[in-house]
């Protein structure tokens, strides 16, 4: 059973940064698909990165390519989200979620699968 926590959200003016956090426990970090989503009140959810950890490849959303960067400290089970450029349409709760253990799978797999194991969120609020 995978277990994740997010943290670090919190309210920024536009063009302000965050930087999320998921901490992860219960299997092999180091063979996973993760992933960060979003929704906003009124949305669906949207995903908007992922990563293999097994080689750290990435896939990203348009909508959030070139401000947000993911990445991960593999000795702490850590996976990170560096959101720069902030607007107000990032406005949303935030979300890690987690599927695996599972072995040599690229970013772009782990985009579109399915995510069974979720965090609880943490809240990011950009304001003009």
């Amino acid at each position: 059973q995978v277990q994740l926590v997010e943290s670090g959200g919190g309210s920024v003016q536009a063009g302000g940064s965050l930087r999320l956090s998921c901490a992860a426990s219960g299997y092999t970090y180091s063979s996973l698909c993760m992933g960060w989503f979003r929704q906003a009140p009124g949305k669906e959810r949207e995903s908007i990165v992922a990563i293999y950890t097994g080689d750290g490849s990435t896939y990203y959303a348009d909508s959030v390519k070139g401000r947000f960067t993911i990445s991960q400290d593999n000795a702490k089970n850590t996976l990170y989200l560096q959101m720069n450029s902030l607007k107000p349409e990032d406005t949303a709760m935030y979300y890690c979620a987690a599927a695996g253990p599972i072995a040599a799978v690229s970013g772009a797999y782990c985009y579109h699968r399915t995510m069974p194991y979720w965090g609880q969120g943490t809240q990011v609020t950009v304001s003009s």
